[in-house]
């Protein structure tokens, strides 16, 4: 496993500062974070579900008839949708009908409002999460949630300013040429491994894991 340091000369001396600092995320307090609206919650998070296999812009462009049509993504109004409701979106062709999509919509605003009723808000548990357990997360917002497996956890924690690595192609292949891993890390044990190598890194940076992440990947691409 090679050093923060290393790994930022690396990078450095191939794409220079300036471009580098110009790929990284937005990363938001853990008081920010917790200041969000569970609408706004709900509604990227539903965003990532939708995108998910589709072109991003696809999407972005349709999401304003999206949050008319889920009351603005009020968790509690959404969580009450019949099945009739949402069966009648189906033949709403303003936005994307998938009804699989469409149905897990309703499922997370049951989930979200759950949280708001053990956290005070959804914003409230996603900040309090430490980001050197974040693996965590992205387990308990699948178990709960839906299509939420794969990276689609992390894609929603990193669309909100959530501090979060992405386990991209190219991340992925950064960190089986560092021997973490040797394939993409789908058990306890190599997800756990992940997650130590980047609390290393973060503990010898200081710099945010979504950031960390993001200059892994650019060790092997760009």
């Amino acid at each position: 496993m090679k050093s923060y340091k290393w790994i930022y000369d690396h990078v450095v001396e191939r794409v220079g500062e300036e471009k580098l600092a110009s790929r990284f995320d937005l990363v938001r307090s853990t008081s920010d974070i917790g200041a969000l609206s569970d609408n706004f919650l709900l509604s990227n998070l539903s965003r990532r579900v939708f995108r998910a296999g589709i072109k991003h812009s696809v999407v972005d462009a349709k999401w304003p008839e999206f949050e008319k049509a889920f009351f603005e993504f009020n968790p509690h109004k959404v969580a009450l949708m019949s099945d009739d409701q949402l069966e009648g979106l189906m033949q709403n062709d303003k936005i994307i009908r998938h009804w699989g999509k469409i149905k897990s919509t309703r499922l997370n605003a049951y989930m979200v409002t759950e949280y708001i009723e053990s956290h005070g808000s959804f914003a409230n548990f996603v900040a309090s999460w430490p980001s050197e357990d974040i693996i965590g997360l992205w387990a308990e917002l699948k178990k709960q949630g839906s299509h939420l497996g794969g990276n689609s956890g992390a894609y929603f924690l990193r669309l909100i300013g959530k501090d979060t690595f992405v386990l991209t192609d190219d991340v992925v292949a950064a960190l089986k040429a560092q021997g973490i891993v040797d394939k993409k890390p789908t058990s306890k044990r190599d997800l756990a491994a992940t997650q130590e190598a980047f609390n290393q890194w973060h503990d010898d940076s200081g710099m945010p894991y979504s950031h960390l992440s993001r200059l892994l990947a650019h060790t092997v691409g760009w």
